[in-house]
């Protein structure tokens, strides 16, 4: 004896996370893609320990800061030397006219920086009222303080934030 089970044809697939009403925010969207070149102030100094004034604004003169053009420009000085303020204040002002951006530390204080940025320039209105879900996983290493800053951002405003993935996801705010 043979059965036969026919299924249903007619019942449709539906996509529950679509109907869902999240709205998903990925921070890998906001990672800084400018290059990032460090500069160090070591070579400018004399016998790569003293700060000259004179001899310093020739060789910061002398440097041809468009090979800086549109980049960030992360200023760091690997000598044990004091470096006066406004020796950095020199710096910025002959190197503004060709970066993007300038930062006083090294490469991974500019991504910061440059990171934070992207992020503080996001328009939470347009998430008023929503349930967020900040993406969890991805291809770039995007370190804590970037879930720190939006979680910040967005709390005042939203509705809910979650962490992951709208299909598995970890609660962590929730407007009363």
């Amino acid at each position: 004896m043979f059965f036969t089970y026919l299924c249903p044809v007619s019942e449709e697939i539906i996509n529950k996370v679509a109907q869902s009403g999240l709205e998903t925010l990925d921070l890998e969207e906001y990672y800084p893609r400018d290059e990032i070149v460090v500069f160090d102030v070591k070579p400018l100094l004399f016998m790569e320990m003293i700060l000259k004034e004179k001899e310093f604004r020739a060789a910061l003169q002398a440097i041809d800061w468009s090979a800086y053009q549109d980049k960030i420009l992360a200023v760091v000085c690997t000598a044990d030397a004091i470096i006066p303020a406004w020796a950095y204040m020199l710096i910025a002002v002959a190197a503004q006219p060709y970066v993007k951006d300038i930062v006083l530390g090294d490469h991974a204080t500019a991504l910061r920086e440059a990171f934070l940025a992207n992020l503080r320039a996001i328009d939470t209105g347009a998430f008023a009222d929503k349930r967020v879900v900040v993406k969890g996983c991805g291809d770039l290493q995007v370190e804590g303080f970037a879930y720190l800053e939006i979680a910040r951002r967005l709390r005042p405003v939203v509705k809910s934030i979650m962490y992951g993935e709208a299909c598995s996801n970890v609660p962590v705010y929730k407007k009363k």
